[in-house]
């Protein structure tokens, strides 16, 4: 059965098989637990609301304890919206990577990230059902409260370790003003993704021209970052 959401575990299982770290049994065990539960609590949150559910319920749903859902997801919200650790070991490694310039590596985790998703929707016997499931998903973070400040975290720890990761490759202090700006600019193209998504994402397109037209998107915004960065030089180096 292909997966009810995107499952951003087995992104990173596939980056840590990239990097050498062959995922073993119980780490995989891990990982499709943590997908169940996310996959179900998603479903019944689109379903019925997110206050209208309850994290026992989503144990029950599951088979497992309460207490072994935070033991995988520390708030109720982190079930929903689940790819902050993918995301931040993506941007901590690949900011890192010599020769790479902070755009290059943000845009080649982006194209990940859309390769996910676009790769869930192919998977889907339904695709006007996914489309549909997509942007309800959308709406219910757009119109949750708790879930709009979490996802306002989770920007500002991406903010955070970028702005680390950028002073560390020019010499400067991440509480200095160059990297913390150019560390917000980034991650705003993660905005511009989600935004440019929404908007291209419907039954008419093909998963490719999809892929195009938010490439595109995310391209023309990265540019602009692009010739902010030509200013400061040490910052590519």
């Amino acid at each position: 059965m292909s997966p009810r959401t995107v499952n951003w575990g087995a992104l990173r299982a596939r980056r840590d098989g990239e990097a050498g770290e062959v995922e073993g049994l119980r780490e995989r065990k891990k990982r499709l637990m943590r997908q169940q539960l996310s996959d179900t609590a998603t479903e019944m949150f689109v379903e019925r609301g997110f206050d209208a559910v309850r994290v026992a319920e989503i144990a029950e749903a599951c088979g497992v304890s309460e207490k072994t859902v935070f033991n995988y997801f520390p708030t109720k919200e982190s079930l929903i919206l689940d790819h902050p650790d993918t995301a931040l070991a993506a941007l901590r490694a690949d900011l890192a990577e010599p020769g790479v310039s902070p755009v290059e590596a943000v845009l080649r985790i982006l194209a990940e990230e859309r390769a996910a998703v676009l790769s869930w929707l192919a998977e889907q016997d339904d695709p006007a059902e996914a489309v549909t499931k997509s942007r309800r998903f959308g709406l219910l973070i757009a119109t949750t409260p708790a879930l709009r400040a979490h996802r306002l975290e989770m920007t500002e720890q991406l903010v955070v370790v970028a702005a680390e990761a950028l002073a560390q490759r020019s010499g400067t202090t991440p509480d200095d003003p160059e990297p913390r700006v150019l560390a917000t600019a980034l991650v705003a193209l993660w905005q511009i993704q989600f935004r440019s998504m929404a908007q291209h994402l419907d039954v008419s397109r093909t998963p490719e021209a999809v892929e195009e037209a938010v490439a595109a998107d995310v391209g023309r915004a990265a540019g602009l970052v692009e010739a902010g960065l030509e200013a400061l030089p040490r910052f590519t180096a």
